[in-house]
């Protein structure tokens, strides 16, 4: 094994000379979006070293799913998997970007169709198994805003955009996709979830699958030849937690 490390790491060094490095995660703190039924975060100083102590540390309140962080299957599904037992091996793993920015632009309710990812495949290629599929929508610029992230009417409806079912299942069972990411707060569009409709975020997770939500800078990447990686910490039995989440290209 420590003849065979130098002669990896400078294979991996080779490959990544001149790549760059697109950070896909918001910042969080308190009073960012987040979903409504959520508390906000609280923060403490436990030691201050600007307050003559002899080094610095914070204690954080939040809730599992806060900012920039990853929904396990056990998020929404009884005896799903859960953050702990997600396999490293999936933290690193081909990136699929869907633009549907333009769109959403005009209509701020727009969700993908089948049409946008034969269009991406008649680029690209097929969506390659085992891939994390991002939507790009443009809406993380609308971040850290609350009120223009919910984007709500005058009947309190929130417009946002969303992922349709055809797109998902296809992703899922046809492509055998890892994992789907998104830059607004929920899997579902907000008309859906404005009268409680989860299901587009329920069927991702009841089929063993991991999401990102509230990506950032999905325009700083290609649509395709790119790679993510998504970390996050290793709570037991975890339903949540915020993650790190990056890309090279």
């Amino acid at each position: 094994m420590q003849g065979t490390s130098p002669r990896l790491w400078a294979d991996l060094a080779a490959l990544l000379k001149g790549r760059t490095y697109t950070d896909l995660t918001h910042a969080f703190h308190p009073g960012q979006p987040r979903f409504a039924a959520f508390p906000d975060e609280t923060r403490e100083a436990l030691f201050d070293m600007e307050k003559g102590d002899g080094f610095t540390a914070h204690r954080y309140s939040i809730v599992g799913q806060w900012g920039t962080h990853v929904d396990p299957p056990s998020h929404f599904i009884r005896g799903g998997l859960t953050l702990d037992n997600i396999p490293v091996e999936q933290m690193l793993l081909p990136l699929v970007v869907i633009d549907i920015s333009q769109r959403v632009d005009a209509d701020p309710d727009a969700t993908p169709t089948l049409a946008d990812v034969q269009g991406w495949e008649a680029r690209n290629g097929d969506i390659p198994e085992g891939s994390f599929v991002a939507l790009r929508t443009g809406w993380s610029r609308r971040w850290p805003d609350p009120e223009a992230m919910a984007n709500k009417d005058a009947a309190g409806i929130s417009h946002t955009p969303g992922w349709s079912h055809e797109v998902l299942k296809y992703l899922i069972e046809t492509r055998h996709v890892s994992a789907v990411g998104h830059e607004q707060t929920d899997t579902d569009p907000g008309i859906a979830t404005s009268r409680q409709d989860f299901s587009l975020e329920t069927y991702v997770l009841a089929q063993g699958k991991w999401q990102i939500e509230l990506l950032a800078n999905l325009d700083g990447v290609p649509e395709a030849g790119a790679i993510i990686i998504a970390t996050w910490a290793k709570p037991l039995g975890g339903s949540g937690f915020p993650a790190r989440v990056f890309a090279i290209h």
